[in-house]
């Protein structure tokens, strides 16, 4: 689904990522970890080309994404994106939130939109918050929205970057578990978090971040069992 080769970014003199090499393959759970600074976020927000690399080519579903002749646009339809704040539009209802992106892209039409937002709405439990308004909701509650704002645009794949790391820790759960149903369903996902038992639980696989660099990579078992690197080692002893 996705092929990262020789992958580098830097910001200004600061090298962020480099020279990574990595797969994913349909119907795959990576999960990201890492201390802050080690260049998550950074890989993810490659991966759509929130950032742009500094070197190195992205490949998804067949299209390198890289190339300057590709319109990125039209690939991101097929990526879903949820972040740390939620990024919802204020101004707009739920509903609005859900249904604009599937509407302007002319994927659906309004009323194919309108229904596939009901039912995803119902999927998380907040079919009754579809004419509220983003700040009417609690933290969990936007994220779970942001979650079904990307779902709607039917993605191949999900990318999610930290998305419990601003909530408080009883909100947490709720976003988990959405999250372990798209799991359930198949659905390919790439999510960096701190969320060891997420890892653990649902990760087909887990990459260890550091300095820029994969250190490591192995099954959650194998993973959190017997880590090899002793950098993962070190995190590993903090963090469980």
């Amino acid at each position: 689904m996705i092929d990262v080769k020789n992958l580098s970014k830097s910001f200004g003199n600061h090298l962020v990522l480099d020279n990574l090499n990595q797969h994913i393959y349909p119907g795959e759970k990576v999960v990201v970890l890492g201390p802050s600074g080690s260049g998550k976020s950074t890989f993810l927000r490659c991966l759509n080309l929130l950032e742009t690399p500094s070197a190195g080519t992205i490949t998804f579903d067949g299209t390198d994404i890289t190339d300057p002749k590709c319109d990125i646009d039209q690939v991101r339809q097929h990526m879903g994106m949820v972040f740390q704040h939620f990024n919802l539009f204020p101004n707009m209802t739920i509903r609005k939130n859900i249904t604009l992106a599937p509407v302007r892209t002319r994927r659906m039409s309004q009323q194919e939109a309108d229904d596939t937002a009901t039912q995803l709405l119902r999927r998380v439990g907040l079919e009754e918050k579809a004419d509220a308004y983003p700040n009417q909701l609690s933290g969990g509650q936007k994220q779970r929205i942001a979650i079904v704002r990307a779902l709607a645009m039917r993605p191949k794949v999900m990318l999610f970057d930290e998305p419990t790391s601003a909530l408080d820790p009883e909100m947490v759960g709720e976003v988990l578990d959405v999250m372990k149903q798209l799991a359930d369903d198949g659905m390919t996902m790439v999510v960096v978090t701190h969320e060891m038992g997420f890892a653990r639980e649902v990760g087909s696989r887990v990459l260890f971040m550091d300095g820029g660099h994969i250190l490591e990579e192995n099954k959650p078992q194998e993973f959190f069992a017997n880590p090899k690197h002793p950098r993962t080692i070190e995190f590993l002893s903090k963090v469980l």
